[in-house]
């Protein structure tokens, strides 16, 4: 696949120059039959490419595909970039981008995985070698950590509203879109505070059970549920008390300010609302003084 992508730039006068980035460039990335070739052509004019429908197929027998750029929803400057998702029958993928040379030389630098492949006319910058700066964890500042424990404890209200209205699409959405998020961050920043900020933990923290304990993992993935509201109560009050627990911990060794208020009543709120009766008239009665 390589040599074929290769041989197809060194082959078409319209393409001058073609680098990739992805998990195939990244040192750290582990290797297995679903890596995918992100392949950028940097061409004179992209209209020519996407006005052959056929040229693609160079490239193999495609399965199925994906055209990004042509979605009603999410407009995009195809003069500039173009790009098809494919699939093919013998299970590669290639994620082809064409992009214009002012657009190439715009934005090669900002993905720290890109790694240049071959430049016929010298267009592109100097770029440093392929690593996985871009996607490190980052130390957050004390308003971005105390933003993100707000988010969480504020967010848990919808979660509660949600399931005692038994409405579980809302309550999942809010749970995995919104909250969860929060719990994510935050894990991350617990790993980055025990690698000094050395690492990345992937995409939607695929890689956190890398330095996490086999019991915070195990805490973690008791957090998801299914479609049971009984379950559904039991995942979040466990979430909940994941997030006290790291978010306290990434407090004391990040130096931030811990909110213990906020998470207490957030969380006494909650609770309040999973023990109340279906047909309640007031929040406030159930919560008492306690």
């Amino acid at each position: 696949m390589m040599e074929l992508i290769l041989r197809t730039a060194r082959e078409d006068s319209r393409i001058r120059a073609v680098y990739m980035n992805g998990s195939r460039t990244n040192p750290n990335a582990p290797k297995d039959i679903f890596q995918d070739y992100d392949i950028v052509y940097v061409v004179e004019e992209t209209g020519l490419f996407i006005q052959d429908k056929e040229w693609i197929r160079r490239f193999g027998d495609i399965l199925f595909m994906q055209y990004p750029d042509e979605h009603p929803d999410y407009p995009s400057d195809k003069e500039s970039s173009y790009g098809w998702l494919m699939i093919f029958t013998d299970g590669n993928r290639l994620d082809l981008t064409v992009k214009s040379i002012p657009q190439a030389k715009e934005n090669v630098k900002e993905d720290s995985l890109c790694k240049i492949l071959l430049d016929k006319d010298g267009i592109l910058p100097e770029i440093h070698e392929a690593s996985e700066e871009t996607y490190l964890v980052h130390r957050p500042s004390k308003e971005q950590y105390a933003a993100v424990c707000n988010e969480f404890w504020w967010c848990l209200n919808n979660i509660a509203k949600g399931l005692w209205r038994k409405e579980v699409t809302y309550a999942q959405d809010m749970l995995n879109f919104v909250v969860r998020k929060q719990l994510e961050k935050m894990l991350s920043w617990k790993i980055g505070e025990m690698t000094d900020y050395s690492v990345s933990v992937g995409k939607s923290g695929k890689y956190m059970k890398k330095w996490l304990s086999r019991e915070e993992w195990k805490k973690y993935l008791d957090t998801f549920c299914d479609a049971d509201i009984n379950n559904m109560w039991s995942s979040v009050e466990a979430m909940c008390r994941l997030f006290y627990d790291v978010s306290k911990w990434v407090a004391e060794h990040g130096n931030f300010d811990f909110n213990r208020q906020e998470a207490d009543n957030s969380f006494k709120y909650f609770n309040t609302v999973k023990e109340m009766d279906e047909n309640a008239v007031s929040i406030f009665e159930n919560m008492g003084d306690e």
